[in-house]
């Protein structure tokens, strides 16, 4: 057993000492040992705990998605994922795809924070602690183009006419900022907004012969456009610089036809909040400040939609939301001012779209309202009579007489297209609602009410005979009955 033993030990000996298991001799350089790969699937790196840093080494700009596989969304981002990688692997980009499977790679959730899926993340020169969220669009065109952006210049650099001409001629919208020094500050922050427009093409130059070109004297940032008046200029303030938003408004606006149709359903229309607009901002409850914005309305049903969030405005972001309305995915949304804390202390109550269903359905009051326009002559003509209304039956606790601006609050119960516009609501059970259509004075409106919202049949008043016409007596032709 012993030399049996010994046989078998001395061959293993002999087989680790051998030719092939022998060490490099002198001078003989080392074995590199086998370089790991990262695993890929449609082209796009899949990444876990032990692979992530070797992708950052290798790779200087990763876009990693972190995903689960049960999540609906993660699912239709996949072929659009897929896609991207594809566009950016056949120009030979450096810029690479990766994803990690969240819930199987929990250390690395964690890491960087990860609450929802999809997330995902842009990694550039290596840099693990500082990731950039992405924020650009989901469909494959849309990511590749935000990646490269990032992995190389965000604007063409122009030298001369002919690609400046031919750089404006190959687009419909087209920003070339006109700097004397491309190491200027405003040039870092023109690249950076350069980095997110993706809706525009870019171009940057400091040549004087263009300057000259386009009648330029100072630093200025150029839209190009092949529609309205054709060129939009953004001049830099020269003692506080380039304002990054303030730019930004000026492409979103500028950029956009004065008029434009979208599939043949919806009209788009740029209202300037600078300009005598006010009506305008007053009709769909806005204030200046909250420019740039969208709403969106029904032109047969006034019914109003605004966007859920506040993100920025881009063509690929517009175009969703104009999907999302058309296909009843966003609910209206209808104009309230504020309730006034003194709102019930006069005779004539004050309603706003907050408090309407409350007080005019309320089942153990008999309402009565008046719908007005704060410019509408008739409206003013029969104030008089509404608050000699009000007062008259101010101690009638279940009669309330109210009034409604419905230029600024707006109601799901129903539209109110003219003015004024008289409601009377009846206590009791069931909604019901009457509208008042007779003379507009204290008298009718007090008969009205008092009959519980009609108006008393009266016996017609006997009128003396109209004296016969006379007729020329050559006429032929009877003569009329008055009406």
């Amino acid at each position: 057993m012993d030399g049996q033993l010994l046989l078998v030990l001395l061959l293993l000996l002999l087989g680790a000492s051998g030719p092939e298991g022998q060490g490099p001799g002198p001078g003989e350089p080392e074995e590199e040992p086998p370089k790991e790969e990262i695993p890929e699937e449609d082209g796009i790196l899949v990444l876990s705990r032990r692979n992530l840093g070797l992708a950052l080494r290798e790779h200087r700009t990763l876009l990693v998605q972190f995903y689960a596989p049960w999540c609906g969304h993660c699912k239709a981002l996949a072929p659009e994922y897929s896609k991207a990688a594809a566009l950016l692997a056949a120009e030979s980009a450096k810029a690479r795809l990766a994803k990690v499977d969240g819930p199987a790679e929990a250390e690395l959730t964690e890491e960087f924070a990860v609450t929802t899926y999809p997330t995902l993340k842009f990694f550039r020169d290596g840099n693990r602690t500082h990731p950039e969220e992405y924020t650009g669009p989901r469909e494959a065109e849309g990511i590749a183009e935000w990646l490269r952006r990032r992995a190389g210049p965000s604007a063409t650099r122009l030298e001369d006419e002919d690609g400046a001409q031919a750089l404006i001629d190959g687009r419909d919208v087209v920003v070339i900022g006109f700097f004397q020094d491309l190491q200027d500050e405003d040039v870092a922050t023109f690249l950076a907004l350069a980095q997110d427009a993706l809706d525009m093409t870019f171009g940057l130059t400091d040549q004087p012969k263009l300057f000259q070109k386009f009648g330029l004297t100072k630093d200025t940032v150029v839209l190009f456009k092949k529609f309205d008046e054709g060129r939009a200029d953004f001049p830099v303030d020269e003692e506080l610089g380039l304002d990054q938003g303030d730019l930004s408004h000026f492409l979103l606006t500028h950029s956009m036809r004065l008029v434009t149709e979208f599939n043949s359903q919806v009209l788009f229309v740029v209202v300037d909040v600078g300009a005598d607009n006010g009506h305008v901002l007053r009709y769909f409850g806005l204030k200046a400040e909250e420019a740039p914005t969208l709403r969106f309305i029904n032109m047969e049903t006034t019914k109003k939609y605004a966007p859920a969030h506040g993100g920025p405005l881009t063509a690929t972001s517009v175009t969703a939301f104009c999907h999302a309305v058309l296909g009843g995915e966003v609910k209206p949304y209808l104009l309230s001012q504020e309730l006034p804390p003194d709102w019930n202390q006069r005779p004539v109550k004050t309603l706003v779209g907050k408090n309407f269903e409350q007080v005019a359905f309320d089942e153990t009051k008999n309402v009565f309202i008046k719908f007005y326009a704060p410019w509408c002559t008739h409206c003013k003509e029969m104030a008089v009579a509404w608050e000699a209304l009000a007062d008259k039956y101010k101690d009638h606790e279940d009669i309330i007489i109210a009034e409604l601006d419905a230029t600024a609050n707006e109601l799901e119960a129903f539209p109110v297209h003219g003015f004024p516009t008289l409601k009377f609501f009846p206590a009791g059970p069931g909604r019901k609602v009457i509208e008042y259509k007779s003379t507009r004075d204290l008298e009718t409106f007090s008969k009205f009410l008092d009959s519980g919202g009609e108006l008393p049949a009266e016996e017609p008043a006997e009128e003396p005979a109209a004296p016969f016409p006379e007729t020329p007596a050559n006429s032929t032709t009877e003569p009329k009955e008055e009406l």
